[in-house]
């Protein structure tokens, strides 16, 4: 289906250069951020916050990192 959208210029300017980066067509730009919105939007609960901390690097492994705590709280 065909959907008309009114976007300011330089959205569509942003979206025409984001798509030659990327090597595609605008509109199958706009199809995939629309899929990635969707798919964002229909997170709940606990499933929003997988990965939260991926970018952490004083954690390492999630698994090392619950055993030390667990260490802790057995010494207090």
């Amino acid at each position: 289906m065909r959907v008309l959208v009114d976007l300011p210029d330089d959205d569509i300017d942003w979206l025409d250069r984001k798509a030659a980066e990327a090597g595609k067509s605008r509109a199958a730009l706009v199809r995939e951020v629309v899929a990635q919105y969707r798919a964002e939007a229909g997170k709940h609960g606990i499933e929003r916050f997988f990965g939260a901390w991926e970018a952490r690097k004083d954690i390492s492994d999630g698994l090392e990192y619950q055993k030390r705590a667990r260490e802790d709280w057995a010494r207090k």
